[in-house]
């Protein structure tokens, strides 16, 4: 019987299950379970052949293509940990997560390789080329725990280069677990992959059809309406966004029928306005919505059930199973209803910290005492950093990150509440609230907003909305209007601090 230990035990159950059915689909080939299974083993054995041992990074800086999801699997059967560096990476950024992590092998294509010289400065680092086959090794079975380290993901902070949060075999597999319960995963479901693997929602739609014997179909995409043709060729029933990414497929043309398939839809990575939830919701009919918070040092914390998306939009639910989410003072006691407080994790999802980073992980990465006083024991609890509160039913609803908070006139101010204003004008597509900093008042509030409408007729509008629907202290001082979509970072989130760097100097100049 399969314990379920590491992520390749999740695809050795799923082949013993369903070894015919489709595991991987995309425009180049299809490929069931019992081949993927076979490339998966084949591939450990060629890497174990060239020295990758347990605890061995392996990179990856690749699109989701087939071979970029056997490597990754592959270093897991090896006893490896992955590290998939996001493809819109930059040669330094690249070169910064391969020497930071260490890797012993970076799997990547020619034409990547060619655009990263830098790389042969990196001593020690052996070079896995995506489109030649894997010379043959004999696989060796490694030994595993579930709290072995499993992969690096890096993250962007608000300050500094990308950190690297490890995660453990049980992150991995119980996260999956976790998710394709509450969203009621089936094996006949067809995931959709836009997010990048190296983006933990992003490659929690390969894990979870692995969890349960799904379809994962990838999607590289330059023009959003390559998105509902790709979900019509490979039947896709569920797909995971975050809101710039929802606000482009909602503004697509869908085809009845191939809309009609979706069951599920799930949104991560930021808030989701209630206008853009409603347009969602009538793209696809038949589809339940998932709105979800997470943070790679946790994966998912909390979901909002479908059930309750009509009554409280603007939540984000409760903790998802095998969590426990907490809010909390700054001295560590609980918050009454409706106080603002942290949103602390406890539970199997908290990773291991931070790659070669020990102070940043004592101080994310803290114990909380035992919910069993009789039992000498500590929960180790990740602080998120981000702002939420919790109503008398026991709902969380957010507030804001941290460092994002607007202290503006003396009030602290959430950019969410700004934001909802500025998405209920009809002709704004999406928007950002941010704090600048201001010589009278500490903070003035700037919004961005994208809008097809000439600038300073948006702005008027604008202007009026905040003024009869917030209070003085919240109206935004300046309205920035552009007619593009708002810079992401490489995860297809707003770029909250390129904005703010851009508009760092915008009222010290009067």
């Amino acid at each position: 019987m399969n314990a379920h230990i590491r992520l390749v035990d999740l695809l050795d159950h799923a082949t013993v299950r369903w070894p015919d059915r489709l595991a991987f689909s995309d425009a180049q080939r299809r490929v069931t379970y019992t081949e993927l299974q076979n490339d998966v083993g084949a591939a450990a054995g060629a890497m174990q052949a060239k020295g990758i041992g347990p605890g061995d990074r392996v990179a990856t800086y690749a699109p989701k293509q087939y071979e970029n999801v056997v490597v990754l699997l592959a270093a897991n059967r090896a006893g490896a940990v992955f590290v998939p560096v996001n493809p819109q990476l930059k040669e330094h950024q690249v070169v910064h997560i391969v020497k930071d992590s260490g890797a012993r092998m970076l799997a990547t294509n020619a034409h990547r390789l060619r655009r990263l010289p830098a790389l042969q400065d990196v001593a020690g680092l052996g070079i896995w080329l995506l489109e030649e086959p894997p010379a043959h090794g004999a696989l060796r079975e490694v030994p595993a725990v579930d709290s072995d380290p499993a992969a690096i993901l890096y993250t962007s902070g608000s300050t500094g280069k990308p950190k690297g949060v490890v995660l453990s075999q049980r992150n991995l597999v119980s996260g999956a677990q976790s998710v394709a319960a509450y969203q009621g995963l089936h094996e006949d479901d067809v995931i959709l992959g836009v997010l990048p693997l190296s983006f933990d929602a992003g490659l929690s739609q390969l894990t979870t059809a692995l969890a349960t014997g799904a379809c994962y179909t990838p999607l590289d995409f330059l023009q959003h309406a390559e998105v509902p043709a790709h979900c019509e060729t490979h039947g896709v029933t569920s797909i995971t966004g975050v809101p710039p990414l929802w606000t482009q497929l909602a503004s697509a043309t869908w085809p009845a029928p191939t809309a009609a398939r979706i069951r599920r839809w799930a949104n991560t990575g930021g808030h989701m306005p209630t206008p853009l939830l409603h347009r969602l919701q009538a793209t696809y009919p038949n589809a339940k919505p998932y709105l979800m918070y997470g943070l790679t040092e946790a994966f998912r914390s909390t979901y909002l059930s479908p059930d309750d998306v009509a009554q409280r939009p603007g939540s984000i639910g409760k903790a998802v199973p095998n969590a426990e989410i907490l809010v909390l003072r700054a001295d560590g006691t609980p918050c009454d209803v409706d106080e603002p407080g942290e949103l602390v994790h406890r539970g199997a999802f908290v990773t291991l910290g931070y790659w070669n980073d020990p102070e940043l992980t004592h101080t994310r990465f803290r114990p909380l005492p035992s919910v069993h006083a009789s039992i000498p024991h500590t929960d180790r609890a990740v602080w998120s950093g981000d702002i939420v509160r919790r109503d008398a039913e026991g709902y969380l609803y957010f507030v804001a990150r941290g460092d994002d908070m607007i202290k503006a006139s003396g009030y602290r101010v959430s950019p969410t509440e700004v934001e909802e204003i500025l998405l209920a004008c009809p002709d704004v597509v999406e928007a950002a609230a941010l704090g600048a900093p201001h010589p009278m008042l500490g903070q003035a509030i700037v919004a961005c907003v994208q809008s097809a409408l000439e600038a300073e007729t948006c702005r008027t509008a604008v202007l009026r909305a905040c003024r009869e629907r917030l209070p003085s202290y919240m109206v935004p001082s300046f309205i920035d209007v552009v007619q593009s979509p708002l810079p992401r970072n490489p995860n297809g989130k707003i770029d909250r601090t390129l904005l703010k760097q851009r508009h760092a100097n915008v009222f010290m100049t009067e």
